[in-house]
């Protein structure tokens, strides 16, 4: 199988018989489109990458509902939504709410799902390890550089 092979992203319904194997590695490295001709054109796609479109659905519905409201700071709003927030500064509450509205949007731009995912992914394990006391401790910097041999 050649990789063009697999960059396909449409496929005849009476491919799926003939060259199952082909239509299925595509489909489970991104959505391709079934053409019928007695009906509307399907979509195969990876249980993952069905599920990745659910949850930015789901991230784009509660942004919706946080930026449209009128009540408070985005900040305020996104802490609300999001309670792990509230271990972050102030300030990292606001540069958190704007990083993540930011990256929704590029997400739904692109259609790529990561962007939002890592954005909210990044800063919640931030506020976790803060809310676990990680980083409160001093830093002990070393005075004298050592050479360490190459491995």
């Amino acid at each position: 199988m050649s990789a063009v092979a697999t960059s396909r992203t449409t496929f005849q319904s009476s491919e799926l018989s003939r060259a199952s194997a082909e239509a299925f590695a595509a489909a489970a490295d991104h959505p391709i489109q079934i053409t019928r001709r007695d009906g509307e054109s399907l979509v195969l796609m990876s249980e993952s990458a069905d599920q990745a479109r659910a949850s930015l659905l789901e991230l784009a519905a509660q942004l919706i509902a946080v930026t449209t409201s009128t009540e408070g700071t985005l900040a305020t709003r996104m802490s609300d939504r999001f309670p792990w927030m509230l271990a972050l500064s102030e300030a990292d509450r606001e540069a958190c709410s704007s990083e993540i509205v930011a990256a929704a949007r590029a997400s739904f731009a692109t259609n790529q799902h990561h962007l939002a995912v890592a954005a909210l992914t990044a800063w919640r394990e931030t506020a976790t390890a803060i809310a676990a006391g990680l980083g409160k401790e001093a830093i002990e910097w070393l005075d004298d550089a050592e050479t360490v041999e190459r491995p």
